[in-house]
């Protein structure tokens, strides 16, 4: 599997996109798409391997999906939430600058560049903004 998205450039956004994390055992990637696909009444928008991470990633409306062992799995389990944002960078300084945690510092990622931050109120959550690869267009 390549990467495919209908949208590959966030930086237009004007609010972000959250995402609520759902986690899909090896080989349930289809039947989870399918089953959020006909819940919503929207097409997975989004589709890529992390191999970096032996994940699979795709998501349909809200839904951010997570396919991988549970071993692989285990240490994403423990973010709350993603945001689509239109740059990771305001959002990193305004953390900081707030006194959050970065537990993950900014890195790049299949979809662009994401870092994670623990708010002062425990809350984790991943930052994630999206690019367009060479020959993909918007």
């Amino acid at each position: 599997m390549t990467l495919w998205r209908t949208d590959p450039d966030s930086s237009h956004r004007t609010e972000p996109r959250v995402y609520i994390r759902a986690y899909v055992p090896p080989g349930g990637m289809e039947d989870a798409i399918a089953f959020y696909e006909r819940l919503l009444g929207t097409p997975v928008d989004l589709r890529t391997p992390y191999p970096e991470k032996g994940l699979s990633i795709a998501t349909v409306g809200a839904f951010l999906l997570i396919e991988g062992d549970e071993e692989t799995v285990e240490p994403f389990r423990a973010t709350h939430g993603t945001l689509l944002v239109d740059d990771v960078t305001g959002y990193h300084d305004r953390l900081v600058a707030a006194g959050a945690e970065i537990t993950d510092p900014p890195v790049e990622v299949p979809t662009g560049v994401g870092f994670t931050a623990r708010h002062p109120d425990g809350t984790v959550v991943e930052y994630v903004h999206h690019r367009p690869k060479p020959g993909e267009g918007r």
